[in-house]
């Protein structure tokens, strides 16, 4: 099996591909159109990426299989076009949920103290205790979380450590499990915002939540509360948020930006970062050793899954709901072309199948089959597959949908 990653990556990671016998093609500062003229001239199996982009056209130069995002999103791969071409597209979930809460909590603490312009100042050989001796403390405050994921639930218990209480909204999250993880359920992100002294996001961008935090939100926030985002830059309302820390000194931490490179080092012209309000690091919530070991184990465990039994662990591109309507249960000897033969016939029909298992009994003389498809066989094929094949013990057909 051909891998090729087309990032940075662990080395324990590479040496863990290979001793799954893969043969490993490691070119971390691959792009674009050069990324495409690799994989058609690689032909791999596996792409692996951790924040390159992923074009329709790179899933059309070669026989790609599964590709890997080596973290917890996939807003960088076309998913809909690797979906169309059949190619799985899986993740690392949780993998790096502490590092990024850790990189949360040291921008509320760095907003907090100032900790950026006091350094600022020391290298300018200034010394102005009076300045940076301003601070509000996070003892008794309130953290409004907006998304209760693996990494805002991360949030939880360093929050507790300093002494705050927590709110939180999330869509999954109801009243008792918020009374599980020690917080107050909050039925709204403005019923966050309204609360809290330190607004942290934590949502994964999807066609719901791009922008999803507006001029509404930031208007329902205490004047000079903190902002804080770790997740991705498109689910803000960055004029709005900019709007925000001019008219109402909301303080913002930001380690991810609406508008920022794809490549690991280039300019950023983005007006934000010219803000005096603004705390920002460069989209490096992941990067801990911690995290990219765990991350690297993950994608081998997937690459080994995939290569070991074809299927593939964390796929976030498969159906939820097809289009079948009817179940074909068919109980019969496991004997070559029984189904082969069902499979004619309901093809006879211009029936689709949908999806499909077959399950041996033991000692392999009997198995079911069960095939979904998108609508009902007639009875005269039920009739004929019953008469015409001494293998069927028994047909039923149940409507699914």
């Amino acid at each position: 099996m051909r891998v090729l990653i087309a990032d940075k990556f662990e080395q324990s990671g590479r040496d863990g591909l290979q001793a799954l016998g893969c043969e490993v093609s490691f070119l971390p500062d691959i792009k674009d159109d050069a990324l495409t003229e690799a994989i058609r001239e690689q032909m791999p199996d596996v792409l692996v990426v951790r924040g390159t982009k992923v074009t329709e056209p790179m899933l059309a130069a070669g026989q790609i299989k599964l590709v890997v995002r080596a973290g917890a999103g996939f807003n960088t791969i076309d998913v809909a076009a690797a979906s169309r071409r059949g190619i799985y597209v899986s993740n690392c979930p949780g993998k790096n949920s502490i590092a990024v809460a850790e990189l949360a909590f040291a921008l509320i603490l760095a907003l907090d103290r100032r900790i950026a312009d006091s350094v600022i100042a020391l290298r300018r050989g200034e010394w102005n205790k009076k300045e940076f001796s301003k601070a509000r403390g996070l003892f008794g405050r309130t953290l409004g979380l907006v998304g209760v994921g693996k990494i805002g639930a991360e949030m939880i218990p360093r929050a507790q450590a300093f002494g705050m209480r927590v709110v939180a909204w999330s869509r999954s999250l109801t009243p008792e499990r918020a009374a599980e993880l020690g917080v107050e359920h909050k039925e709204s992100p403005a019923e966050v915002a309204r609360d809290a002294d330190i607004v942290s996001v934590h949502v994964a961008l999807n066609s719901d939540t791009k922008a999803f935090l507006g001029a509404d939100f930031f208007a329902t926030m205490h004047e000079g509360a903190y902002f804080i985002n770790t997740a991705r830059g498109e689910v803000v309302d960055q004029a709005a948020l900019v709007a925000a820390m001019k008219t109402r000194d909301i303080r913002a931490g930001l380690d991810v930006f609406a508008g920022e490179p794809t490549s690991t080092t280039a300019a950023f012209t983005d007006d934000i970062a010219k803000e005096t309000n603004l705390y920002g690091t460069h989209h490096i919530g992941a990067s801990t050793d911690q995290a990219q070991e765990a991350i690297a184990a993950e994608t081998v465990r997937i690459v080994r899954e995939f290569k070991e039994t074809g299927k593939v662990p964390n796929v976030v591109n498969l159906a939820r709901q097809t289009p079948a309507t009817h179940r074909l249960v068919v109980r019969h000897l496991d004997r070559p072309g029984v189904l082969a033969t069902v499979l004619d016939a309901i093809k006879s029909e211009h029936i689709n199948v949908q999806e499909m298992e077959n399950i041996v009994f033991e000692g392999a003389e009997a198995a079911v089959a069960r095939i979904n498809l998108d609508r009902a066989p007639s009875q005269a094929i039920l009739d004929g597959l019953r008469a015409g094949n001494a293998d069927v013990i028994e047909l039923s057909v149940l409507q699914i949908s």
